[in-house]
């Protein structure tokens, strides 16, 4: 989807002219204000952005934003690392 958006005189000063990193600076903009209000997750960042985990995590670090990190989701690696021990 493309979206046409006006923005101030004094903050495309701000964030200059290329098209192409303007484009990537709202996109980063979106996708963390997304992942702290719950609507995106992890992987989705991952994809949208063209990072791996690490790299997502890093990410998110860089933006002080924290993981979005439950207890069920601690409960489920538990349970996978349980189910991979059993292999062995």
């Amino acid at each position: 989807m493309q979206v046409t958006i006006n923005i101030p005189e004094d903050l495309a000063k701000l964030i200059g002219t290329d098209q192409a990193d303007i484009e990537r600076r709202v996109l980063t903009a979106t996708v963390l204000e997304e992942y702290r209000c719950g609507r995106l997750s992890h992987g989705q960042i991952g994809k949208l952005l063209g990072m791996n985990r690490f790299q997502v995590d890093a990410f998110l670090k860089d933006n002080n934003v924290p993981l979005n990190y439950s207890i069920k989701d601690l409960e489920d690696d538990r349970r996978t690392l349980d189910e991979l021990a059993l292999k062995r």
